[in-house]
């Protein structure tokens, strides 16, 4: 309606003898000149899309899931959306006009063969619809107002989808928030699964030693419930520093810093303390074995030592474990080998642990995500996991150091 009312008062100052407002062709003139302001508005207000896809969802029928979200951004989304206003507004306009004129012409041509009056009015129509054609031709009407508005709703429902649609553009950016949730989801579980199935695993070895020796060896049942006093405590920091990972996401700061190799000796004191021997080598950087390392290497390589042991632990049991980190032509190498006790270490079938397997894969995403690699396999009833992570230029020099 404004672009109408602006379209009738310019066409006056325009056009001579023109007269929107009292002749039918002119406002049907008026109506057709105020389609292209209508189309230039959607072009240049990106908010109009998301109001026309509210008035699809709500009146034409259309599953969310075929419409855009959104205001419309790029100039292709826009152009559609304007495409979709002048015909929204096109269709509108008829049936709107419709709606006005023919329900009142439809009831005085029901009405002519029941009222006197109406029949010697200068209508012109009593010469033309005599009987029952009046009526008739009343119901007609009222259907062709029923049918166009019943068609400009399904042509409106046809047209929505391709142009209130998502476009390459908005499909992409809704991929990139799918896959960047994904990747935050993925990063929350190996966080969880490494920090606190670790210490789960080291707690359930500690506490079965302990139930076992604790009428004949209580000082060292006591020894076992002090390591696991020390290792819930230090799940309890490591399922903080997982949940800063939420608060991380949000904007704000981690509640704790992320473990990193600067804390291997306490992990392989606390799986030591399990009952689990642990021979460690570690080759030292120029300034000490972790010195050099990014930060992000240096805290995957943490986790990534973490969830190798904590396969031993679960699925191995108390059997001894050799542990090796190097720098070899810069990568950071990473090798844990212990004995297959039953079903290889790791393995992922039924019978080893239902469910199980997320762990190597976490481990693999971590060394993907670095641009290194990981494999684990059973050779010579050795279980082997080797991890290869880039350094990303930092510098490491030789030497070997027993932690």
């Amino acid at each position: 309606m404004p672009f109408f009312l602006l379209a009738s008062v310019v066409l006056p100052l325009v056009a001579d003898g023109a007269d929107p407002l009292r002749q039918v062709g002119w406002q049907l003139v008026a109506f057709g000149c105020a389609l292209p302001p209508a189309a230039l508005a959607a072009l240049l207000f990106p908010l109009l899309r998301p109001l026309e896809v509210a008035a699809v969802r709500s009146l034409c029928g259309v599953p969310a899931e075929r419409l855009a979200e959104g205001p419309a951004v790029s100039w292709a989304a826009r152009r559609r959306t304007a495409l979709w206003f002048v015909a929204h507004l096109l269709t509108g306009g008829i049936v709107s006009g419709m709606t006005l004129s023919a329900p009142p012409a439809a009831v005085v041509l029901l009405l002519l063969p029941f009222s006197d009056p109406l029949r010697h009015t200068a209508l012109g129509w009593p010469d033309v619809f005599q009987g029952v054609l009046g009526p008739l031709a009343g119901l007609a009407l009222l259907a062709l107002v029923a049918g166009t508005s019943w068609g400009a709703g399904a042509l409106l429902g046809r047209l929505a989808p391709a142009l209130l649609g998502p476009t390459p553009a908005d499909r992409l950016a809704a991929a990139e928030r799918r896959a960047a949730d994904l990747a935050s989801r993925n990063r929350l579980a190996r966080e969880l699964h490494d920090a606190v199935g670790h210490a789960l695993s080291a707690v359930t070895l500690q506490a079965g030693a302990a139930r076992r020796v604790l009428d004949t060896d209580p000082e060292f049942a006591r020894r076992a419930l002090a390591a696991i006093e020390e290792t819930t405590r230090d799940a309890v920091a490591e399922l903080d520093t997982v949940l800063g990972l939420l608060r991380e996401e949000d904007g704000s700061d981690p509640a704790a810093p992320a473990p990193t190799l600067d804390g291997l000796e306490a992990l392989l004191g606390r799986t030591r303390a399990a009952g689990v021997p642990v021979e460690a080598t570690v080759e030292a950087t120029v300034e000490g074995p972790c010195a050099g390392l990014a930060p992000v290497v240096s805290r995957e390589a943490y986790r990534i030592v973490q969830e190798g042991l904590s396969n031993a632990l679960r699925h191995a049991g108390p059997v001894p474990v050799r542990l090796h980190l190097g720098v070899r032509e810069g990568e950071l190498q990473i090798r844990v080998e212990n004995p297959v006790a039953g079903p290889a270490a790791g393995s992922a079938s039924p019978a080893a642990r239902p469910g199980g397997g997320r762990g190597l894969r976490g481990i693999a995403e971590r060394a993907r995500l670095l641009g290194g690699a990981a494999v684990a396999e059973e050779r010579d009833g050795v279980w082997r996991l080797t991890a290869r992570l880039p350094l990303a230029g930092t510098g490491a020099g030789q030497g070997t150091k027993e932690p």
